[in-house]
Order: structure tokens, then sequence, then C-alpha cells
């Protein structure tokens, strides 16, 4: 999913990448970010329990010092609330609280039973029935049918909900693509069975169904909540999750409180707090105000003092499953030129942009997988800081003869309307203007807007970060690039590549399908649609002592629920 990475603040990126990541759903540009948003997969290690990861986990304090049973944290207003149309990573941390689907993905990154508590699949890998928890309900107490779970597929796959994102996380099922288009007016392939048992029919075996279902848009809604007030029933929802939407008071507060009837057990805080009013995160940190905050590469040094009183308080958070990078529509002159865009990829030097602009805290991107990703392959390379070959390449496009009136190029950031250039999009904008001889413009958006824009297609070039939404090469490499996608904001089509990705999705031998991956991914990286520029590194945050059990893990999964705070 998309994620915001809020590049105008990137001094304190390691803290919001941490705790604002937009996310695989879809994002904001540089500093943390959504997404896509933004899923894990094969070996990551998710912060686990407090006992198993010590610099996993988060340790903070209440906005009232002493108070044990409130979490309170410095947040963004969320673009969405209503799952169905959520492409990014900040509005999925709080939807993941707050609503629930069928599996969801637990601290380990496994596949995990959610309101199904079973589930089994037909030989022939291509229908899934899902028998529900007896003890699954609605926050109202309403009991979770399978009915429920019909009409919630239903609504995502209307063509008058406008999900942005409903083919690429439910286009697999029998029946989707003819709702999305208007042909059909249901989906063949969902069926209940009984109240507690529906069948969901998939057009061919593919490992990563169920991974899919963990996504928003699958989330179980409850009808008569919906339909009550179809503008704005999500301000009051009655979802499933851990936690209900108590109050939302937008650029103030949100509030989420205890369900205490959540059937994977009660969370042992009361209550959660999401201050959106903006503020001095350390000193309302310092002033017991929040229990967790980001350390600016400015105040690094500080408060990795041991001398320091809050060293102690100073944890470390894993690098999250996420790539930042900068999207070329291929259809929009100059860029609609293979040469031009690996122009502007050979002239820049990201290894200056993650040791020098970004402090070592971000990897230099050299492909599309992060590290440690399942499916990543160091052999899949892009480009290296070359400005001789890309002056060369300049030349040698179709806009060469005439480079003092190449078409101008605009790069479009999340952001507030006429903030300054962040230090490490000045960077690349300069590297250009030095190493090309191209001036780009800037301009930033607010991050509701830009993600509307954005999937209309609005944009030369963007800034932006992806989150993985589960643990697959699919979700980075299907959902951004092939050229049917909704998700594919570059417009790149390549032939050669849809046919590896279509043949990945109903491969079954890991290794081989892996391998289809990596050769997908180096034909991108070739063909340049985009100029990656850094992964996610592990950053460093301040958490009170006294808050146990936060999680770190690289995607975004339910994590509030398992917090707890102790007396000091």
């Amino acid at each position: 999913m998309k994620t915001a990475y809020f590049r105008n603040s990137i001094a304190i990126l390691g803290l919001f990448a941490v705790l604002v990541l937009l996310a695989a759903c879809g994002g904001d540009s540089a500093a943390p970010e959504a997404t896509a948003e933004p899923a894990t997969e094969a070996a990551p290690t998710a912060a686990p329990t407090e006992a198993a990861a010590a610099e996993q986990e988060a340790s903070t304090e209440g906005s009232a010092a002493g108070d044990t049973t409130r979490f309170v944290q410095l947040f963004v207003d969320p673009p969405t609330l209503d799952p169905h149309i959520t492409t990014d990573a900040t509005s999925a941390r709080i939807i993941v609280e707050v609503f629930g689907g069928l599996v969801t993905i637990d601290p380990n990154l496994d596949i995990v039973p959610d309101l199904a508590e079973s589930w089994d699949i037909s030989g022939d890998g291509r229908v899934y029935t899902f028998h529900l928890r007896p003890d699954a309900v609605f926050h109202d107490g309403s009991p979770v049918t399978a009915q429920d779970v019909q009409w919630s597929l239903e609504r995502a796959t209307n063509p008058l909900t406008e999900s942005p994102v409903a083919d690429q996380y439910l286009g697999d099922i029998v029946g989707v693509d003819e709702k999305l288009a208007g042909d059909a007016l249901s989906i063949s392939g969902v069926n209940v069975i009984d109240e507690r048992t529906i069948e969901i029919a998939i057009d061919e075996a593919k490992s990563y169904f169920l991974a899919k279902l963990t996504y928003p848009t699958g989330f179980v809604l409850d009808q008569e909540n919906v339909d009550a007030n179809p503008r704005n029933w999500f301000r009051k929802p009655n979802g499933t999750g851990p936690f209900r939407l108590t109050e939302y008071q937008v650029g103030e507060t949100l509030k989420l409180s205890r369900n205490e009837n959540y059937h994977l057990g009660a969370p042992r805080l009361e209550e959660v707090e999401f201050i959106l009013s903006g503020g001095t995160q350390l000193l309302m940190y310092e002033n017991d105000e929040i229990h967790i905050a980001g350390v600016s590469l400015a105040d690094l040094d500080r408060f990795s003092d041991p001398n320091n009183e809050l060293y102690p308080d100073l944890r470390t958070a894993p690098a999250s499953f996420s790539v930042n990078y900068i999207g070329l529509n291929v259809n929009e002159p100059p860029l609609d030129d293979v040469k031009v865009r690996q122009a502007l990829n050979l002239a820049i030097d990201k290894q200056e942009i993650a040791s020098i602009v970004l402090g070592d805290l971000v990897e230099p991107a050299d492909g599309i997988l992060p590290p440690n990703f399942p499916g990543y392959d160091e052999s899949v390379s892009g480009y290296e800081f070359d400005p001789v070959r890309a002056k060369q390449l300049l030349e040698e496009s179709k806009y060469g003869d005439d480079l003092a009136n190449i078409p101008p190029i605009t790069i479009t950031t999340p952001g507030s309307f006429g903030a300054n250039v962040s230090l490490d999009m000045e960077v690349v904008l300069q590297m250009w203007e030095r190493h090309l001889g191209i001036t780009a413009e800037f301009q930033q958006t607010e991050f509701a807007t830009f993600l509307k824009d954005l999937h209309k297609g609005r944009f030369q070039m963007f800034d932006i970060g992806w989150i993985a939404d589960y643990p697959d090469p699919e979700n980075f490499l299907d959902i951004l690039f092939h050229s049917e996608s909704s998700n594919n904001h570059t417009h790149y089509s390549n032939p050669e590549v849809d046919a590896l990705l279509m043949k990945a999705r109903v491969e079954t031998d890991e290794t081989a399908r892996y391998a289809l991956y990596n050769q997908a991914e180096q034909k991108i990286l070739d063909d340049a649609p985009w100029v990656p520029l850094w992964f996610d590194g592990e950053s460093k945050l301040l958490v009170k002592p006294n808050v146990h059990d936060y999680l770190l893990p690289p995607l975004i999964i339910p994590k509030l629920r398992y917090v707890y705070i102790t007396e000091e």
C-alpha cells in the first residue's frame, strides 16, 4: 500500500517511518511510508512478544503520567476510514484496529484465522470454504454471519463504491471482474452455504489468495451501519476489530476504546488516543504527553549517549518491507523515451543521498523488492551512479537533438501546499540539473488529494513509497507493474513482463515462482518506469520504559491489542 513518507519532515524519517507509514497501500514521498501498501512473507521477523524482542517493542506512558490504561501517540489525519477504498498506510493503521476480515496476519507474519475459525481448500486449489467463529460479533454484539461477509464483498466490488483497488485485491474471485465492469449484479464466485459457512471460488489456484484477504478491501462491514448513513457511516462504525472508534475530530484527535467482546481476546488497553493537532514530538514526549516519539537525525547522537537521561528509552525499529521511489509516467513526454528514464536513474547518486542526506538510516535501492523480503534476489540490479552514461543516453534519446527545448518535467509529492522541498528531493533535483541539464519543477498536494489524483493518472512524475500488504513478491511486482493493474500509476506496459507475472501467479513451486518474479523485476528495472531511491533501514525511537509489547513488524498488522502499560 502507498505510504506517505512525510518528506517535508525528513529529519524525523526513522521515527515517523515507524509511526505513520502510510502503507503498500500508498503513501507520501520521502520520509516514512504505503501501502502500498502498506505484509510480509517468508522469513521476515516481526516483533513478537516482549520477551522475544526487546528492540522491537516500544514502551510508553500515557498523556497523563501514571495512567496505565491509555496509550497516546502523535499521528496525522487518515485520508479515509472506509476499509473498502483505502489505499494508504496511514489509514490502514487505524482501520486494522477497528475492522477485520476472514483472516489476518499475526506478529510472526503468518496468515491466521480472524473472523473465520478455519477453512478448507478444494483439491484443485480453486474453492475456499470458510467457517465463521461462533463468537465473532460486531461491536454492538450482533453476530457476524456469512451473509455479512457476502454483502461486504459485494459492496467492495460495487462500481458505486469506487474502490481504487478492489480489482487488485479481490479480482481473483470468480465474477469480480464482471461485477466491477457493471456486467453483473453479484459476484458469481461467492456463495453462502449457511449462517456460518461461505464459499469463495477463484479463477485459478494461487498461493497468495489468502494473503490478499488480509487487505482492508476484504474486511467485513455491518450493512445496517453503512446503510444508515452511507456518506459518513465510518465516523461511527460498527466494526469487528479489537478497538471501537469512539471519537474523531479532524485535525484534533482520534480515540479508540477497547472492544470487550473481541473474539481473539480483549485488548489490555482501555483506550488509544492519536493526537492529530500536531506538536513538537520530543517536547511532548518529555512532558509525558505521548508514549512514543521519533528521533531525528539531529537528535540521534544526543539520545545515543548513555549519559542522556532518555537513553534507556531509545529503541531500534527494524526496517519495514518498503521502498521509496519516483514514479515516471511513461506516456508523458519526455518520459515516453526509455533512454530519458534510464538517464534520470543514472544521474542520481543514491549512496550520497542515503549516507550524507539521510545519515545512513536508509539503504540505497538498487531494485524494487526490499532486502529480506520473500523472493528478494541481490543479483537483480538497477542503475549505479554514472553521470557520463546518463548524459550520453539523454543525447541518444529522441529529444537529444534539441535538449534546450526538452519537454518540461514536474514532480509531485504529498505534503503541505507551498512547503519547502525536502532535502533529499532537493538533492535529486540538483543532480538532474547538474548532470543532465534538466530542471524539474516541484509541487506538493495534500495527501488525500494526492492519492485521488494519483489513481486518476494525473501526475507526470511522482514521489511516493510502497509498503508490503502481505509477504509475497506479487504484492510489489504484479500489483504495481502489470499493464492491467489499477495500481500501475506509471502506465508501464511490457508484454514479456505481463507474461512472467501471469505465469508466476499460478506457479506452485516457490523457487520457480520467485525466479519468475526475479526475471520480471530485472526487465522492469531495465525499462525504468521507476527511479527506486531507498529502502527503509533500522530507525530509532523513544518509548516510555513502562510500555510493553508495542510491536514493530515490517508491515501493517493489528497490533495495539498486545500493548500494555505497567506502573512506573
